[in-house]
């Protein structure tokens, strides 16, 4: 009871100084620090939307160029799919074609006999004829002979078997075919071999032999 009495007379006191109590002055307090605590606590939400917007930035440029990355893979792969295919059109007959030369061949020697049988120049005559149908096949797929005639030797489409020295004549050019050679459309079906001529035959071969 005696407690009680007190603070309702500090009360009164209060109240005739015109001062308020102190839960008022607390609540007082508590009502302004309130705003603070909400601007604090928005501005740390605000942030972390930021953080958070900023990151599903950098996902979806991640994304967007990993995606750009797989497109442009993919191009490429249909792209190469592409010109294998064309390849495999365009040089298809070639392994045939390979063999098929050598049976030219074999027939271009076979029709430049030279005989007196008169027999033997009918059978020829037939061979002839063969060779040129052959000769037009190979034409047809687009086989061509691979020139060697007064021409410099080139290891892309001659393969030199023997060198000689002849004088008047210019380094590398070629003597003799030794076996006639094939383009298919731009591939070398195979090298000519060649006989070359070489100015300075012993030097030539002294180096051969040394890096032999």
């Amino acid at each position: 009871m005696y407690n009680r009495y007190r603070e309702e007379e500090q009360e009164e006191m209060l109240k005739e100084r015109g001062e308020p109590k102190e839960e008022t002055v607390r609540e007082e307090a508590e009502e302004k620090s309130e705003p603070k605590r909400k601007k604090k606590a928005k501005a740390s939400e605000t942030e972390a939307l930021k953080e958070e917007i900023e990151a599903l930035r950098e996902e979806v440029k991640r994304l967007n160029d990993l995606y750009l990355r797989t497109l442009a893979d993919a191009e490429n792969f249909k792209r190469r799919i592409n010109e294998e295919r064309i390849r495999e059109r365009k040089y298809g007959a070639q392994f045939l074609l390979e063999k098929l030369v050598n049976v030219v061949d074999i027939f271009g020697k076979a029709v430049n006999i030279e005989t007196d049988d008169d027999k033997l120049k009918n059978f020829l005559i037939g061979f002839d004829m063969i060779h040129k149908q052959l000769q037009q096949i190979l034409g047809d797929e687009g086989i061509k002979k691979i020139e060697t005639a007064e021409r410099k030797f080139d290891p892309l489409y001659h393969h030199a078997l023997e060198i000689d020295c002849v004088e008047g004549l210019e380094d590398d050019i070629i003597i003799e075919e030794i076996q006639t050679g094939y383009m298919y459309k731009d591939r070398v079906l195979r090298p000519a071999l060649v006989r070359v001529n070489k100015i300075q035959k012993e030097e030539y071969e002294d180096g051969e032999n040394n890096r032999n």
